[in-house]
Parts: C-alpha cells; sequence; structure tokens
C-alpha cells in the first residue's frame, strides 16, 4: 500500500500541472519495475485535442519508453476514474494493474452503467487488477477545487 500511496502522489503532481494552466487536473504515471516509464496530464484545451487526456498521454510515453505497444507487466495510477476511452485503451495495452483515486459518477467506465450495474463487466483487460480510492479524498479534492474556482 506505501508503494501505491508513492505512485499516485506522482500522479497528484501531474494532476496539479494540468490545474496550473486550467485543464481538468487528472494526471496519470505509468510504472514498471517500481520506474516510473510514462508521465501525463490532461492537456485537452492546450492541445485542442479531446484524447489528450492523462491517461493517453502516459501511455503513450510508456510505449515509446518501452518500444512496444503492450504493458502487461506495469501498472498505472490515474487520479481519477478512467473514462471510457481511456478504459479501451488501458485494455488494448494489457496493462496489468490499474489503480485510480477519486471516483467519477458521470464520466467514470466503471462507476456508471452498465458496469455500475453488472460489477463482474468491467472494460478493462480481463487479466487487469483494478484498485480504486487510493489517496482518494486528495485526489477528489483537487477535481472540486478546480470546478469550483470555475463557477
Amino acid at each position: 500500500m506505501q508503494e501505491d500511496i508513492h505512485f499516485m502522489r506522482q500522479a497528484i503532481n501531474e494532476a496539479r500541472k494540468a490545474f496550473e494552466e486550467e485543464e481538468i487536473p487528472v494526471g496519470a504515471v505509468v510504472v514498471m519495475n517500481d520506474t516510473i516509464i510514462g508521465r501525463g496530464y490532461n492537456q485537452v484545451e492546450k492541445l485542442k485535442d479531446p484524447t489528450a487526456h492523462a491517461e493517453m498521454i502516459a501511455l503513450t510515453a510508456a510505449f515509446n519508453y518501452l518500444g512496444s505497444k503492450y504493458l502487461p507487466g506495469a501498472r498505472i495510477y490515474i487520479t481519477v476514474e478512467p473514462c471510457l476511452m481511456c478504459a479501451g485503451a488501458l485494455y488494448w495495452s494489457k496493462i496489468g494493474k490499474i489503480i485510480f483515486g477519486a471516483t467519477d459518477e458521470k464520466n467514470g467506465s466503471i462507476s456508471r452503467p452498465p458496469f455500475s450495474n453488472y460489477p463482474q463487466l468491467s472494460p478493462f483487460h480481463p487479466k487487469a487488477i483494478v484498485v480504486k480510492d487510493v489517496l482518494q479524498e486528495e485526489c477528489a479534492q483537487l477535481i472540486k477545487s478546480f470546478f469550483k474556482n470555475r463557477r
């Protein structure tokens, strides 16, 4: 658990970069053999690209680092539950473990139907382990602060 907290804090650091750039503050890091091989934070507005989510950027960095399109021995730490687009990318990456902080009942991949109604179903690869609520309060607070400041 200490290891998960350490790497989630790294993802939170990425999310803070997004916050500072007035992007929705989501951050992600991909870890393999206790080394970060990919980092990302939301850059949708900056890049004018709706696919520029933290997970997508971190995954691309990890693929480039390894020279591979699969990450079965890796894990990803994400401050907010992945959306369905990112869940699809995680599925195809065959990543071994997905760890996220805050749930996203509006846009999350497993907190809303159909997956919330059928927990035995998952948008992630069947071999992927999913862990949620790591530093949940800290991750959620970043999102709440962002939207509070925007209103």
